[in-house]
């Protein structure tokens, strides 16, 4: 007969002085008011200790939903101990946040079918990114090895076509190069609404993985990218006219000369509302100064704006978290 003790749970693996490089992934699903969809994801997200979502956002009018997970990864040193050779590409062999994310998406494509969704933010699949970020002592390079191969998988398990920005990308081709070439920022439906699929039948560029001339309008396409920490910013502009907000969005946005690294988009949120939606690279611009360049142009033509807030932690606070909880004793 067994002894009592052995059904007991096995205690958690310990993270070792071993792993100094981490890897954080923010997956974005195109899904936020289906709460049946919303639980499957976030149970698969708890399948392994070893990775901890650190932070979650939701947003009801945009439709959209997104997870910061982190975990440590393991890389090939060429047995030496140290960094890769001089010309040697860098592998990851190791992470757990790799199963994690193929159960979270997994999930989300059982339970979401993108031609029955819409929203006020623009998507292309129901996984419709992920994107990449070291932490720690982690590389652009490590986070690129875990992020191709990541996107083998989804295109493996999934069948849909993923496309690769940023360093991921073997030219370094940017995210919002290839949403526009794929009509991303074209809303299709109700002036400044997304629903159902926006990609035609033969798609007019060649994904980096995955299928080029089959694509499930149920499930989309997936875009895997590497970039340094981004963080969310969002600014309230009380207009109803999302013409007039975008122009404001304009002289924030780096691609047209307003701040750099920033990428911005003005979303319908609400009946007397419009967001300007920001990424920003915290190295090269602020959250103050986007706030502070909305407030201006739009003190101009007269419209209020409210403060804005943050839709994510800093990179920091992400590992900080991620090792309280990780290490955490039972």
């Amino acid at each position: 007969m067994e002894p009592h003790h052995a059904n007991k749970p096995k205690p958690r693996p310990k993270l070792s002085a071993k792993h100094s490089k981490f890897i954080s992934c923010k997956l974005y699903i195109s899904e936020s008011r289906n709460a049946t969809a919303v639980d499957a994801v976030e149970r698969a997200s708890k399948s392994d200790p070893q990775v901890v979502v650190v932070s979650q956002f939701g947003d009801h009018h945009y439709n959209r939903f997104r997870y910061t997970l982190v975990s440590y990864i393991v890389v090939d040193d060429g047995g030496g101990g140290g960094s890769s050779a001089a010309g040697e590409a860098t592998v990851v062999v190791h992470s757990p946040i790799r199963k994690v994310l193929l159960a979270m998406i997994e999930a989300a494509f059982s339970s979401i079918d993108l031609e029955s969704q819409s929203g006020a933010h623009p998507r292309m699949g129901v996984v419709d990114d992920l994107s990449f970020h070291p932490v720690g002592q982690a590389t652009v390079e490590d986070a690129a090895s875990l992020a191709r191969q990541v996107a083998s998988d989804i295109a493996c398990i999934a069948a849909v076509p993923v496309f690769l920005y940023a360093a991921a990308h073997p030219a370094g081709k940017s995210v919002g190069a290839v949403r526009r070439e794929l009509g991303y920022y074209r809303p299709n439906y109700r002036g400044n609404q997304w629903s159902g699929s926006v990609l035609p039948d033969v798609l007019p560029v060649k994904p980096d993985v995955g299928p080029a001339h089959v694509v499930s309008h149920k499930r989309g396409a997936t875009t895997v990218g590497v970039t340094p920490w981004i963080e969310g910013y969002n600014v309230p502009v009380l207009c109803k006219d999302v013409a007039t907000v975008r122009r404001i969005t304009r002289g924030v946005t780096g691609r047209s000369g307003g701040l750099p690294t920033v990428q911005a988009l003005a979303l319908f949120h609400g009946d007397d509302c419009t967001e300007i939606a920001c990424l920003l690279d915290p190295d090269h611009a602020s959250a103050y100064q986007v706030q502070t360049v909305v407030e201006q142009i739009a003190g101009d033509q007269g419209l209020e704006v409210e403060q804005g807030y943050y839709t994510d932690i800093t990179k920091d606070e992400a590992l900080d978290k991620y090792l309280k909880i990780a290490c955490a004793d039972d």
